[in-house]
């Protein structure tokens, strides 16, 4: 029996945005997916403040994957709370699926900064696609790993989107219209509920 193929592509989703539900799609039809769970980072250990609350920013990932029949968000790492490592997150896979840790190529020059970085390796395979401004190369590290396990990097086939969550954020602040940028029902969602209004984001001109 063949093992489901499932694509998991966490972040701050602080807005989850168009590039992000783009690559969830790519990574779903290239890497001939059964599944992609979006994972929405509880406090992501690289990070600053986020602008929204957990609760927000898991509804708008929600919303994002009404857009596509294979896409789900999966709220381990906001059930777990604290900051989110990803290997606590692969250690709690459920067996009997092979899954592809979805990243971009700005990730794929930190990962091994990332905890327990060798571990990850042995729960998922990696797929990384292209982002702006980072040229997709493999740490001598990790594609050193690799060998010895015998895998291979998968990549993702995928035009870099120049959009970004502080852009977004800073729209907001701004009054400028995200439709663009965004779901329309996260749009909708952003605007109802008043989001990043209280959390300055703009850059001194």
């Amino acid at each position: 029996m063949d093992l489901k193929r499932v694509g998991l592509l966490g972040g701050s989703f602080d807005p989850i945005h168009k590039a992000h539900v783009a690559l969830a799609v790519a990574a779903f039809e290239q890497l001939k997916l059964d599944q992609v769970q979006l994972l929405p980072a509880a406090q992501p250990w690289q990070r600053n403040t986020l602008g929204a609350s957990t609760l927000d920013r898991l509804a708008m990932a929600e919303l994002a994957a009404q857009s596509h029949p294979a896409m789900q968000v999966n709220p381990v790492e906001i059930l777990r709370g604290g900051p989110t490592y990803t290997i606590d997150t692969v250690r709690e896979l459920p067996a009997g699926s092979q899954y592809y840790w979805i990243l971009g190529s700005d990730q794929l020059h930190n990962f091994c900064s990332w905890n327990d970085w060798q571990e990850i390796l042995e729960y998922v395979e990696l797929a990384v696609a292209q982002r702006p401004g980072n040229p997709l190369e493999t740490p001598a590290a990790l594609q050193q790993k690799l060998n010895q396990l015998q895998r291979r990097l998968h990549q993702i086939d995928f035009v870099p989107m120049d959009i970004s969550a502080t852009e977004i954020r800073e729209r907001v602040q701004r009054g400028d219209n995200i439709t663009p940028l965004v779901p329309e029902k996260v749009a909708q969602y952003i605007d109802k509920k008043r989001l990043y209004l209280s959390h300055p984001q703009v850059r001194p001109v």
